[in-house]
């Protein structure tokens, strides 16, 4: 893939953590899939439509975007070959034809100018190294009066998950799971840093949405600390500890999931920014 300048994020989502994502696009999909209401009611894509999906994963988004668009198109763009692989075969499966995945950087992948009436993103906009640049790129992409609808992790203290993450610090090297500076989950958690950008970029009517969702993360505790443990972070940092620490972490993991378990599922609350602007029109 040429054009890239993320190298540490393409290194990371084409390595264990895409493979990861990739096999478990369903229960991604499960966590994340809470937000698609107010993403797309947001975006209101239309019939004959043309849909930039950034940051697409496995391609659930696009997915959607291509059926509301019909007989317009979605086009997912990602750094992670193995996911897009995934939303590949899911797409083929499902018979959409008006839907289609390219392997690239959208900081700087060159995409046509003009060419999309709506740009969605469902957390696939936090890991920019250079998000100036990366809005200014998809502004142009737009055509004039085109829409955004882009969804961003919010306060760290809003996730559940990382609450409970938390609550394993004095036995394993946690770190700061809630960075807010440089490309990472939290990196546009402050709208007022994302507002600010989206305007420099040429975007007008820039608003923030702060909203809410709870996604299933597994079926049982137990089901779902392995799973968070299993993700590339989790992964790591249980590989810098012992056997028995790691056993003593996801017996505590478990229990704190415990409070969330309830008719079957484990649901944890998450929160994000809805972020909505429209391109100028000259």
């Amino acid at each position: 893939m040429r054009n890239i300048t993320d190298t540490a994020q393409a290194r990371a989502w084409n390595g264990y953590e895409g493979t990861h994502w990739a096999a478990h696009h369903d229960r991604w999909n499960a966590v994340n899939a809470g937000f698609d209401r107010p993403l797309f009611a947001a975006a209101s894509i239309r019939p004959g439509e043309n849909v930039l999906d950034i940051g697409c994963g496995a391609g659930a988004t696009t997915r959607l975007a291509a059926r509301a668009a019909a007989p317009g198109r979605a086009l997912g763009l990602d750094l992670s070959g193995p996911m897009l692989e995934r939303a590949r075969a899911l797409a083929a499966h499902e018979g959409l034809d008006n839907v289609s995945f390219t392997h690239g950087d959208a900081q700087v992948h060159p995409l046509p100018r003009a060419e999309f009436d709506v740009a969605i993103s469902r957390f696939g906009i936090m890991y920019f190294s250079d998000p100036a640049t990366a809005f200014r790129h998809i502004a142009s992409a737009l055509r004039p009066g085109g829409r955004i609808a882009l969804l961003s992790a919010a306060e760290p203290e809003g996730n559940d998950w990382l609450t409970a993450l938390g609550a394993l610090g004095d036995i394993l090297p946690i770190g700061d799971f809630a960075a807010t500076g440089g490309p990472g989950m939290f990196s546009l958690s402050d709208p007022d840093t994302s507002t600010t950008l989206l305007r420099a970029a040429g975007f007008r009517d820039v608003r923030a949405e702060h909203v809410r969702a709870s996604g299933v993360w597994g079926a049982t505790a137990g089901d779902a600390a392995d799973f968070l443990l299993d993700t590339g972070p989790g992964r790591h940092i249980l590989s810098t500890v012992d056997p028995a620490t790691r056993t003593r972490a996801r017996a505590r993991l478990t229990a704190r999931l415990q409070t969330h378990e309830s008719a079957g599922a484990v649901r944890l609350r998450s929160t994000g920014w809805l972020l909505t602007a429209t391109a100028h029109s000259s």
